[in-house]
């Protein structure tokens, strides 16, 4: 979905995001990646998990892609 965004005197279209977390395995992190990537994810950050161990992908890509 698009919205118009307005500045002065102009209207701009404006990207919504749709985001996802997902753990990542890490003896199988390429191919977890990569196959997010096929779909439309774009990476944003990899943070450790909340228990301090494994990883947390964080994802997001434009609303309305599948």
């Amino acid at each position: 979905m698009q919205v118009l965004w307005k500045g002065p005197g102009y209207l701009w279209p404006m990207t919504t995001w749709e985001y996802a977390t997902i753990p990542l395995l890490i003896h199988n992190t390429k191919a977890i990646l990569d196959q997010w990537g096929a779909d439309g994810w774009e990476l944003v950050q990899v943070v450790s998990g909340p228990d301090g161990n494994g990883l947390v992908a964080y994802l997001k890509r434009p609303r309305g892609e599948k």
